[in-house]
C-alpha cells in the first residue's frame, strides 16, 4: 500500500489516498463513458480531502445516489462516491501525482447494466 497525493488541474482540490492501484477500471455508464477516466476505488477511511472543499461542485443524475465531484474552477473530476459502493471513493487516477494513466491496463465496470 502506498500513499498518493491527488490534485485537480488548477490544484485547488487536493486529496490523499492509501492504495495499491490494482485494479483500475473504466466504467461504461452514460457519464463515465463520456468522461473517459480510469478509476480506482478506495474505502472512505483511505481517502482524505486535504484542501479545496469549497471549490468542489456536485453532479448527480438518474437515482441521485452517486456523487460526482468536479472542481468549480478547472472542471476536472477528481473523485466520486459510487452509487453501488457508497462507503468508497472512486478516484480519477489521472489526478494522482506520479501516476501515468496511459501505462495502466484498466478493466471494465459494466455501469450500463445498473438500473
Amino acid at each position: 500500500m502506498k500513499t498518493y497525493r491527488g490534485y485537480c488541474h488548477c490544484g485547488r482540490v487536493q486529496f490523499e489516498i492509501n492504495a495499491t492501484l490494482d485494479p483500475v477500471a473504466r466504467c461504461n455508464c452514460s457519464l463515465c463513458s463520456r468522461r473517459g477516466a480510469i478509476m480506482h476505488k478506495v474505502p472512505a477511511d483511505q481517502f482524505k480531502l486535504i484542501a479545496g472543499e469549497e471549490y468542489l461542485t456536485l453532479y448527480q443524475f438518474h437515482t441521485q445516489t452517486a456523487k460526482h465531484y468536479f472542481c468549480k474552477v478547472c472542471g476536472i473530476y477528481p473523485f466520486h462516491r459510487p452509487r453501488t459502493a457508497p462507503d468508497f471513493y472512486g478516484i480519477n487516477v489521472a489526478c494522482l501525482e506520479g501516476v501515468d494513466p496511459f501505462n495502466l491496463e484498466p478493466g471494465l465496470v459494466d455501469g450500463r447494466s445498473y438500473n
